[in-house]
């Protein structure tokens, strides 16, 4: 079955950086589009950044030229670089695979990973 494991959350103080990864299994990583999203209290879960199959990516303007994300397909692992982290990107972030099958797409979520931006 699908299954997307999250790590590398953590506490940073602000300017710092951190790095997300997502470990998928269960499907054709290498065609899937990928996407991390992130949710913080009170708040929507908000779209951050989508990689696709060939490698373009896409990101919400608040994390434009400090986030990156990057796959890597022999790993089936997608990864999630922060830079110049703020306090506002304080969230639980979650990894998702867009999964098509028969025609029809399924959208799979990993279990989250809380990300806090704090002196």
């Amino acid at each position: 079955q699908v299954q997307l494991v999250e790590s590398g959350g953590g506490l940073v103080q602000p300017g710092g950086s951190l790095r997300l990864s997502c470990a998928a299994s269960g499907f054709t990583f290498s065609i899937t589009v990928m996407r991390w999203y992130r949710q913080a209290p009170g708040k929507e879960r908000e779209l951050v950044a989508t990689i696709t199959s060939g490698h373009v990516t896409n990101y919400v303007d608040s994390v434009k030229g400090r986030f990156t994300i990057f796959r890597d397909n022999a790993k089936s692992t997608v990864y999630l670089q922060m830079n110049s982290l703020k306090p506002e990107d304080t969230a639980v972030y979650y990894c998702n695979a867009a999964v098509v099958r028969l025609g029809a797409i399924d959208n799979y979520w990993g279990q989250g990973t809380q990300v806090t931006v704090s002196s």
